[in-house]
């Protein structure tokens, strides 16, 4: 704005008013000059200050948490091809613990317990292969002469009404097909070696894993009271807390799917050998372990199961395959899976969804298996911690007691001694909960 020179005051002319520095209602000699913004006050810059101090402290905060978490990550990663045969041999140890523990209670020595859980195992995934091998070998030859007559049957049915398309172009399709698949012959033989390579791995991750699974029979009740003689007298209790809740939400985890995978196979089973489709057995299996991936496996697994029934039977056949295999899938998820799993074991079917997702963008088919898991862990995890910022002391449970680790002369031990029942101020954290 600019200002206007002030004019000299004659003989003649009224004596200029004048307005105190102080006065609250300084006026302008330019109209309508005045805002409608309040006036700043003295704490606007300090309190500007202390909130950019804030916020900067916060953004550096945020900026070393997710470096850790980048560095947790790229060490994980370096390191995944040890971490994975010892996940799986965990998870194969929730599974055949219960057995082992069952021998061992009976006097039965831990080693050998342990092998002969191992080896009983072993024996029971192989027989089951070798029943389902030759079914498979003996439809497999039918199956492609059926889908042969198929794909003749769709050239026979595009060359009439209403598409009318000329067989000269469905062979110039077929062999410019043809044509490509021998340009990327490198490029299908790399895949080829690829894959070879990937199944070697699996089959030396699958024997590691068995191994460790023996070792964490056979030793494994040792690892707590190990792992708390390791820290002091007041973290033991939560580092044995969090250990048992973490260990029975995964062992919960894996019995609850195993409930779940087997009433799918066996319904859907049933619905398949009533329709006469082929490779029943087969399919059950497959079904029964694709419900290790929760919701996207079963999707996978129902489609496959739609899609032999096609190429075996026809429309027909494949429309009943579906519908058993969406009524199945629906008594399952929503009336008998609440029931088996109950208020123990609870997350979103979205979280589970972007666990999956997540899981197989990262690593796979093995991703899409450890996703859940993984997140039910988090889950628990973070259920303590919450719990024990709020004072609900998770590590003493409903009737008490407090695992402590002690000295029995021999070495470390847990023994449970009575602290009395935690003051919450509402309900008490479940065992092995993942809510």
């Amino acid at each position: 704005m600019r200002l206007l020179p002030s004019r000299r005051s004659g003989p003649g002319d009224a004596p200029a008013t004048t307005t105190p520095a102080n006065s609250p209602h300084a006026l302008t000699d330019v109209p309508g000059a005045a805002t409608s913004a309040p006036a700043p006050s003295d704490e606007r810059g300090p309190r500007l200050q202390r909130g950019i101090r804030a916020l900067a402290i916060g953004s550096a905060e945020v900026l070393l948490i997710v470096l850790a978490i980048y560095v947790l990550g790229e060490v994980l990663g370096a390191l995944w091809v040890i971490l994975l045969p010892i996940v799986m041999g965990l998870l194969i140890t929730t599974v055949l613990w219960p057995p082992t523990r069952f021998l061992r209670r009976h006097g039965w020595p831990p080693a050998l317990a342990a092998a002969v859980v191992v080896l009983a195992a072993i024996g029971v995934f192989g027989g089951i292969i070798a029943v389902i091998a030759p079914q498979v070998v003996d439809q497999v030859e039918t199956l492609a002469d059926q889908v042969g007559e198929g794909l003749r049957d769709v050239q026979e049915w595009v060359q009439g009404p209403p598409f009318n398309v000329d067989p000269e172009q469905i062979d110039d399709a077929v062999d410019d097909a043809i044509a490509t698949l021998q340009g990327r012959a490198g490029d299908i033989a790399g895949y080829a070696a690829t894959g070879a390579t990937a199944i070697g791995n699996a089959l030396i991750n699958i024997v590691l894993a068995l191994v460790l699974c023996f070792f964490f029979l056979k030793d494994g009740p040792r690892w707590v009271p190990w792992l708390c003689a390791q820290t002091g007298r007041r973290a033991a209790p939560h580092v044995a807390a969090l250990s048992a809740k973490t260990w029975t939400t995964l062992s919960e985890f894996i019995r609850q799917q195993a409930y779940v995978g087997f009433i799918d196979a066996f319904f859907i089973g049933v619905g398949l050998w009533i329709l006469d489709v082929p490779l029943v057995l087969p399919l059950a299996v497959i079904t029964f372990f694709a419900a290790f991936v929760p919701i996207i496996g079963a999707f996978v697994a129902g489609a496959f199961a739609v899609l032999i029934a096609l190429v075996d039977e026809g429309w027909g056949v494949a429309l009943a395959v579906l519908v058993i295999v969406l009524v199945v899938q629906q008594i399952e998820g929503n009336v008998l899976q609440p029931i088996i799993q109950g208020r123990g074991f609870n997350l979103h079917p979205a979280i589970v969804i972007l666990a999956v997702t997540a899981g197989t963008s990262l690593a796979g088919i093995t991703g899409a298996f450890l996703g859940v898991p993984v997140a039910a862990l988090i889950a628990v995890i973070y259920r303590y911690v919450r719990d024990e910022l709020d004072g609900r002391s998770p590590e003493v449970d409903g009737a008490g007691m407090q695992t402590q680790v002690v000295d029995d002369g021999n070495g470390a031990t847990l023994a449970a001694e009575h602290v009395g029942r935690p003051d919450d101020s509402g309900p008490a954290p479940e065992e092995g909960s993942a809510r």
